[in-house]
């Protein structure tokens, strides 16, 4: 059997679809966190037939069946072809004027419905009463009250969704209008919603029997004030970031990490003498302890940070807040042709790039879609959590303000960058319109954000023991062997492959302050994964220590990036910076490939983004060295150079494109004139 999961956005439909079947799917209090189908098994103990196979579809948000974004062509295209046996429409039970248009047109597909009428708990605490019988007689088909959240109702939804899955029909829907209507254009359709809203409102009105009067400004109303005001958000925001990175990346995520590494020692050094024991050749016994626990334990050990930072960032987003800065963010998109819309795929984003990617589908300008898909993988994700945690806490240890500034960096440079694109594309100024539903405030599910941790603590953990464990080997082995497959010891390693290969590039990051082909290699490899980065530092780095991951995060002067690698505090900068906000990891370029769905966006996104980090490295460590050395860096005469030519780039990408801009204007004007 195949149940359906249908209903309007941010009315707890995945949260549903979680409790109905187990999964662990993302939950955001906002609209439009679900922009793609999942498919699971119903939970057997809400089954009486517990060898009967039901499966249940969660489906995109939606308002209506005739759809206005992709992801409601998703719902509209599997509702009406897949022939789903039953539809559970989750009702949000605190907004049934706007829920029951989409019910009524579910029910007039043929196809069984039961409502879930979802947060009815949250309706009982407001004091407005439903008369659920009633309710049931208008729409003629059952409904039962539930709560997602708390997983109240579970088995007489499941229940009634697989007894009415098996009657095949019989379900009559109520008569919306009197007499046949037949729509045969836009004024019609136009006619068809108000006769539809028309019934909407008069069930409402019945079946909402009693209402408790509160006061014309609510306690959430006086707290959007503050929280969503136009100036005191941005501020609020930047505290708030300050406290999760503060909790995340100072106290309690290093108190941790603390025994993690211990334990990543403890692991390493058993390994290392049992492989002695047995006899193995030194390389075998490198292979495994150097390039691959040293490697693999290099990104694992900053594990804890990142489960602290996700678990906090998704307590922010359960109790509603996240949804206020899209509302906060939206002036200053709009100032780049976005919207706050845009904000909803960078939230996303800061967990992994390439969901926050795919929620770009939910934007329906094709414009706007490719800039947000262009400018969300400049948010942190958590891939790139490693690299932040490992630069500031060797260079930064005591300024717990260095994590959250590279998140207004990414804001900042996001603005700047959507401001240029809109020159170079000469886009026309679009009027966005940024309409968003504040969800209710509410105590956040410690439960619901510690299953959302450990998801993508499962996701890190499977990424670190797949990709990155074969990345780091294949690393290992490039730096221990030169091109006639020799070992080349511990000596020569600048004369093997991976130093061969990683040298050219390295002579680019000259006016950058890294120059050297460990930090080149471990850059490029950044680029499969962005954990890469830290994993090929300590393979890279480990014939300069006993243990490289302890190499790595030993603060000070006799850390191996200062003492081996000539990282000075400015120059360490400007490499974080380089791998923050260059190009995504393969996976997330994919992702951005088929969003956009052009090659010419696509490869100038690609270009942008480097540029971009590039530049911005370049910057950094050139103006740092003369503000804090009072001398310029190597390779400034290059850097000036450098930035000449990007300048002279960008002047003739936008006259080009405003000459272009200008001809298409003429031409649009003149086929206007003529009709």
């Amino acid at each position: 059997m195949k149940i359906a999961l249908t209903g309007n956005p941010n009315s707890g439909k995945t949260t549903m679809f979680n409790a109905l079947t187990g999964k662990i799917e993302h939950v955001g209090n906002w609209a439009g966190v679900t922009v793609e189908k999942k498919v699971a098994k119903l939970k057997s103990n809400l089954k009486s037939n517990k060898s009967e196979e039901v499966m249940v579809v969660d489906l995109p948000g939606a308002y209506s069946m005739s759809p206005f974004t992709s992801e409601e062509s998703i719902t509209s295209d599997f509702v009406k072809e897949e022939n789903p046996d039953v539809i559970i429409n989750v009702v949000d039970a605190s907004n049934l004027n706007r829920s029951l248009f989409f019910t009524t047109q579910l029910l007039e597909l043929g196809i069984p419905v039961v409502v879930a009428l979802n947060k009815y708990d949250m309706v009982k605490r407001s004091g407005l009463i439903i008369d659920v019988p009633r309710l049931k007689n208008l729409l003629n088909c059952q409904v039962i009250e539930t709560s997602a959240l708390k997983e109240s109702g579970l088995k007489e939804l499941a229940t009634s969704a697989i007894e009415y899955g098996k009657r095949k029909g019989g379900q009559v829907a109520p008569k919306i209008v009197e007499d046949d209507f037949e729509i045969k254009n836009k004024a019609d359709a136009e006619k068809s919603d108000k006769m539809r809203f028309n019934f909407v409102n008069a069930i409402t009105k019945k079946v909402e029997v009693r209402k408790v009067k509160s006061s014309n400004v609510t306690i959430a109303d006086k707290a959007d004030r503050i929280i969503a005001h136009k100036w005191l958000g941005i501020p609020i925001f930047g505290l708030i970031l300050w406290a999760v990175f503060y909790i995340s990346q100072t106290w309690l995520g290093p108190l941790l990490a603390g025994y993690l590494e211990t334990g990543i020692e403890m692991l390493s050094n058993t390994v290392s003498g049992a492989l002695e024991s047995a006899g193995t050749n030194d390389f075998l016994n490198a292979l495994i302890v150097d390039g691959i626990i040293g490697g693999v334990g290099a990104v694992i050990g900053f594990l804890p940070l990142i489960m602290v930072l996700f678990f906090l960032l998704s307590l922010l987003e359960d109790c509603g807040y996240m949804a206020r800065v899209a509302v906060v963010m939206d002036r200053f998109f709009k100032k780049i042709g976005l919207s706050g819309k845009s904000i909803i795929p960078m939230v996303v984003g800061y967990g992994c790039a390439i969901p926050g990617v795919m929620a770009t589908r939910t934007i329906k300008s094709e414009r706007q879609k490719r800039m947000t898909a262009m400018l969300t993988p400049f948010i942190p994700c958590g891939a790139k959590a490693p690299i932040i945690g490992l630069f500031v806490a060797v260079f930064f240890p005591k300024a717990s303000y260095m994590a959250p500034i590279t998140y207004f960096v990414a804001i900042t440079l996001i603005i700047l960058v959507g401001l240029l694109v809109k020159r170079i594309t000469k886009a026309e100024t679009e009027v966005n319109y940024f309409m968003i539903e504040l969800p209710e405030y509410r105590l956040p599910s410690i439960k619901r954000a510690i299953l959302s941790m450990l998801d993508r603590a499962k996701g890190f953990i499977v990424k670190a023991g797949t990709i990155i464990l074969v990345c780091n080997a294949a690393v290992f082995i490039l730096q221990s062997f030169d091109f006639s497959l020799k070992l080349v010891g511990d000596e020569g390693v600048s004369s093997s492959m991976l130093a061969t290969i990683a040298k050219p590039a390295a002579f680019l990051f000259i006016p950058l302050g890294f120059g050297i082909w460990q930090f080149a290699a471990a850059a490029v490899t950044g680029f499969i994964a962005k954990e890469n980065v830290v994993a090929t530092l300590a393979v890279c780095f480990a014939l300069f220590g006993d243990n490289a991951e302890a190499a790595l995060s030993t603060p000070g002067s006799d850390n191996v990036l200062i003492a081996a690698g000539g990282l000075t505090a400015v120059s360490a900068l400007a490499y974080m910076f380089f791998n923050l906000f260059t190009p995504p990891c393969f996976a997330a370029i994919g992702a951005m490939n088929a969003e956009m769905g052009s090659k010419k966006w696509l490869w100038g996104a690609i270009g942008i983004q480097f540029g971009v980090g590039y530049t911005l490295a370049l910057l950094v460590n050139q103006i740092g060295s003369l503000i804090v050395y009072g001398k310029p860096a190597e390779g400034f005469v290059a850097s000036i150079i450098i930035l000449i030519a990007v300048v002279i780039l960008l002047i003739t990408l936008i006259k080009r494109n405003k000459y272009e801009g200008v001809e298409g204007i003429n031409q649009s004007r003149q086929q206007k004139e003529i009709a």
